[in-house]
């Protein structure tokens, strides 16, 4: 039985180990290609069509600052158009008719497109709002964004470097970084997304992703690579590859930022992370194979299958989590394993190699990232937290178990002044994963004391992270469900 327990956590500690040290291949990347930069556009000789869509459902506490600002984007009325792609079955339907029909007197070509029913859900809606969009581009928002004016002169012209160039992605920016440390968590990991992962790979040469919001897109690419396909909950990615398998070119601009509102309360990041988690894996299964089948670079081969696949940490954490406290007893009471012991100390390089990634992406963006990446090991516990939750979405993608798009829900909290417990939305269902994540701080109580007990110090920080995250993730769980 031993050698069992040992084998198996061994093996989701290879697991791990591989997709930490990505991290420093990143890095490695972000030192070679440093010098590389998108050239600067000229200003707009003639100001092509561009359709702006806003796709929502039920958003009525956001919905008037999206359309809000986009109406401010700077540029010329009559070469704008504005579709609110709304699937809403609230009072979000009237609200949105209300704020259309404001602009329309202003002159806007805005128009409020609702559809018979929600078939597809997003990539649906996008879909539909395609058929009569003039525009020659399609730039795509959210409804908790709030894009910034000058968003359309700063992307648009990337287009006509080349006539290849299908989608130009712009990083996120948070309204609401400061409010907790839930948001503040968010932000580091999005932050290392973007600054690294997305700007390294779009340098080197490797494949991205239209992030779903914040971009735009030629709308020629859209239609050869086969318009909008709602199998995965990742439509996003799915279309991503799928256009750049088709030979397209994708532009990635760091410095160029769309500021958004990050989910507030833990039940609504759950839902978030859920549908990442388990449309990436969903994309996967559907276009890792023609990945490798095409005649790309292996170099890019192998990072398309990293990029696609590193949610399949989640259940090696759980797993890594379930098996720590047996291997502690087992390293004190059985003999005959210390060389095994001795050599899993490398492993700590897959922790080191993460701090790193993170350390990289804020010093590129914030003066003061010597204080904010103090909150690395919150960050590091609250992602291990989350892995009860995310493991979930990566089974039922093996095993083709379909489940709706189901959006996150948004408040409008921009500052600490502004609350979510009283709105509507938030979500009151208690899921099974909240007791199993509590369960595991409790076992880590436990797994702290054997440690003790053994003088194991060296386990302690790691059950300390493990404690603290499935601990925190769990009572967030239910205080924001139960929350009035």
């Amino acid at each position: 039985m031993e050698s069992y327990i040992l084998g198996l956590y061994f093996a989701s500690l290879c697991i791990l180990f591989l997709f930490g040290l990505h991290g420093l291949i990143m890095i490695y990347y972000y030192h070679k290609t440093s010098r590389v930069s998108h050239t600067p556009p000229g200003d707009l000789e003639e100001f092509p069509i561009v359709t702006v869509q806003l796709p929502i459902f039920n958003e009525i506490y956001v919905v008037e600052r999206l359309v809000r600002s986009v109406c401010s984007l700077d540029y010329p009325k009559d070469k704008l158009e504005i579709q609110l792609l709304d699937d809403s079955t609230d009072e979000t339907v009237q609200l949105s008719h209300e704020i259309v029909a404001h602009y329309a007197a202003q002159g806007f070509d805005i128009k409020h497109v609702r559809r018979t029913d929600r078939s597809g859900f997003k990539a649906g809606a996008l879909k539909e709002g395609l058929l009569s969009a003039r525009g020659q581009f399609i730039a795509i928002f959210d409804a908790d964004f709030v894009p910034k004016e000058d968003f359309l002169l700063k992307t648009i012209p990337h287009f006509f470097k080349h006539d290849r160039i299908g989608m130009v992605q712009t990083r996120w920016e948070h309204l609401n970084e400061n409010y907790s440390f839930l948001t503040r968590a968010q932000a580091m990991a999005l932050d290392g997304h973007f600054v690294i992962e997305q700007q390294v790979r779009n340098k080197a040469g490797f494949f991205i992703n239209f992030n779903g919001t914040a971009g735009v897109w030629r709308k020629k690419t859209i239609e050869d690579a086969g318009n909008w396909h709602s199998d995965t909950l990742a439509e996003d990615l799915d279309l991503s590859y799928r256009a750049q398998l088709r030979g397209w070119k994708f532009i990635f601009l760091n410095d160029v930022t769309s500021p958004a509102e990050l989910p507030a309360e833990i039940n609504a990041l759950k839902t978030q992370q859920f549908r990442w988690t388990k449309g990436a894996i969903e994309t996967a299964k559907k276009l890792l194979p023609s990945v490798w089948k095409s005649d790309l670079p292996f170099g890019t081969k192998l990072q398309c299958t990293v990029h696609l696949t590193s949610n399949i940490v989640f259940p090696f954490i759980v797993l890594v989590a379930l098996l720590n406290v047996p291997l502690v007893i087992i390293k004190n009471t059985v003999a005959g394993y210390d060389q095994y012991f001795t050599m899993m100390s490398i492993f700590v390089l897959a922790s080191i190699s993460t701090f790193a990634f993170y350390t990289y992406a804020q010093k590129a963006i914030h003066l003061d990232w010597r204080r904010r990446i103090l909150l690395f090991p919150v960050f590091m516990a609250g992602s291990m937290g989350l892995a009860v939750n995310n493991s979930r979405a990566v089974i039922e993608a093996l095993f083709n178990k379909k489940t709706e798009f189901t959006r996150t829900p948004k408040y409008r909290v921009e500052d600490n002044k502004d609350q979510w417990k009283d709105k509507k939305y938030v979500q009151k269902k208690i899921g099974k994963g909240v007791f199993l994540e509590i369960g595991l701080a409790l076992y880590f109580i436990f797994g702290i004391g054997a440690s003790l007990y053994y003088l194991e110090i060296a386990a302690i920080p790691f059950q300390l992270m493990f404690l603290l995250g499935f601990g925190i993730v769990g009572t967030l769980s239910l205080r924001h469900a139960l929350s009035k």
